[in-house]
């Protein structure tokens, strides 16, 4: 079996999945953690923070409803971490600087912040129980 982290991945890919994404067709097999920081650093690269964070809620919350799932309190959505790995992204991006292809980036992406249980890496989880408040990222 591929270790999921060292695929490589080509426009044409990303580029489907933005797509299919935002048309609510991608399968839920393919909505992955790693489709999900893609989703996040596609917009990132092409909107400004705020709006880009807004655009990801909304459709994240617009996937989920499509495909079925429930928008509960504790179902198949959870605006702390979202937001958490929407910073986790932004931060990434920032070090990166202006002068990579969006293939570049989603490719490197995975080199540095893959593991979804990361958030779970911080001594106080209670940030986790509380929509909106995240911990310091440095």
């Amino acid at each position: 079996m591929s270790n999921p982290t060292k695929k490589c991945w080509t426009l044409g890919e990303i580029e489907y999945l933005i797509q299919a994404f935002e048309n609510c067709t991608l399968p839920h097999s393919r909505w992955t953690h790693h489709a999900h920081l893609i989703v996040a650093l596609w917009y990132l690269t092409h909107y400004s923070y705020q709006e880009a964070t807004h655009l990801i809620r909304n459709g994240i919350q617009r996937y989920n409803r499509a495909i079925g799932f429930k928008m509960t309190k504790d179902g198949s959505y959870h605006e702390t971490m979202m937001l958490f790995w929407v910073q986790i992204v932004y931060q990434y991006l920032m070090k990166q600087g202006n002068n990579h292809s969006i293939v570049d980036l989603v490719n490197g992406l995975f080199q540095h912040c893959v593991n979804p249980l990361l958030p779970l890496e911080y001594p106080n989880r209670d940030w986790l129980n509380v929509s909106g408040s995240m911990p310091q990222l440095g």
